[in-house]
C-alpha cells in the first residue's frame, strides 16, 4: 500500500483522465449523480440524525464512484449497483470513517465559529443563510477562509482513505494515514490539479455568466447553463479522484490485494 511520488504534471492528466472516463457512458454517470442526491436527500430528511447519517455516508458513497470509474477504464458502463460499493467491501471500516468524517468537519464548523460567531457553521448545518450584510461582512470572509484552510488537511486525510478501507481493507486510521501522507509527497501534482480544478468549475463559469450576462442585457436566464455544467463536473471530478488514485498507488485491476469489481 505504498504511495508512489508523481510529477506536477499528473495533475493535469488527472482531469483529463476524468473527462475521458466520463465520455466513455455520460448518461450512466449523470443516473449515478442523481441517485446519489436523492439518497443523500432522503436520510437528510430524517429528523436530527438524518442529518448525522448523511454525513457518515458521504465517505462510504464516495467509493461507490470509485467503483464506477474503474468500471469505465476497463471499458465497462456504470451501473447503479457500483454505487453500494462502499457498503459491501468492509462496510465497518467505512462507518468507521464516515464518524470520523463527521467529528472532523464538525472541528471545521467550529473553528470557523470562532471568526463569525458561528453564521457560516448554522448555514452549511441548519440551512439558515445570513442576511446579505452578513454575508458582505469581513466575519463571513474570514470564516470563509479559516474553514478552507481547517478543511485542507481533512480533504487530504479523506482523498484516498475510502478506497484504502474498502479495496485493501485497512482501518480506518490507516487509511486516513496513507492518504494524508500520499497527498503531502505530491503535493506538487495536487496544487496543479487544484488550481485546474478552480479555474474550470468557477473561474470559466464565471467569465461566461458575465459574457451572457452582458449580452442578453442582465437577463437572469443567462445563467441558466450553470447547472448543466455542474451536472457534468461533478462526475468528471468523481472520475478524476480515481485516476489520481490509480497513479500513487498503482492500478487496482493490476492489484491482487484489491477486491476484484463486483458482477
Amino acid at each position: 500500500m505504498q504511495p508512489g511520488v508523481v510529477p506536477a504534471r499528473s495533475g493535469l492528466g488527472w482531469l483529463a483522465s476524468g473527462w475521458r472516463l466520463f465520455a466513455f457512458a455520460p448518461f450512466a454517470w449523470l443516473g449515478l449523480m442523481f441517485a446519489y442526491w436523492f439518497l443523500i436527500t432522503l436520510v437528510s430528511l430524517v429528523p436530527f440524525a438524518g442529518v448525522v447519517a448523511a454525513g457518515v455516508l458521504v465517505p462510504i458513497f464516495s467509493v461507490g464512484f470509485m467503483a464506477a470509474a474503474r468500471s469505465a477504464a476497463a471499458r465497462q458502463p456504470p451501473r447503479l449497483t457500483h454505487l453500494f460499493e462502499g457498503f459491501r467491501s468492509n462496510p465497518r471500516g467505512g462507518v468507521r470513517l464516515g464518524i470520523a468524517y463527521l467529528l472532523l468537519i464538525g472541528c471545521v464548523m467550529g473553528g470557523s465559529a470562532l471568526v463569525d460567531g458561528g453564521m457560516l457553521a448554522r448555514w452549511m448545518l441548519g440551512g439558515t443563510r445570513p442576511s446579505e450584510a452578513q454575508l458582505a461582512s469581513a466575519e463571513f470572509s474570514g470564516a470563509l477562509l479559516a474553514a478552507a484552510l481547517l478543511y485542507a488537511p481533512v480533504m487530504m486525510f479523506y482523498w484516498f482513505a475510502p478506497v484504502l478501507v474498502a479495496w485493501r481493507g485497512a482501518s480506518a486510521a490507516k487509511a486516513m494515514f496513507f492518504s494524508f501522507f500520499a497527498c503531502l509527497h505530491n503535493w506538487a501534482a495536487f496544487l496543479v490539479y487544484g488550481l485546474a480544478v478552480g479555474v474550470l468549475a468557477f473561474l470559466v463559469p464565471l467569465m461566461l455568466v458575465s459574457l451572457m450576462m452582458l449580452v442578453s442585457q442582465g437577463k437572469p436566464a443567462a445563467a441558466s447553463f450553470v447547472l448543466p455544467l455542474l451536472l457534468v463536473m461533478m462526475p468528471v471530478l468523481f472520475a478524476s479522484f480515481y485516476a489520481s488514485y490509480r497513479d500513487i498507488f498503482g492500478d487496482p485491476a493490476l492489484d491482487p490485494d484489491v477486491d476484484p469489481a463486483p458482477a
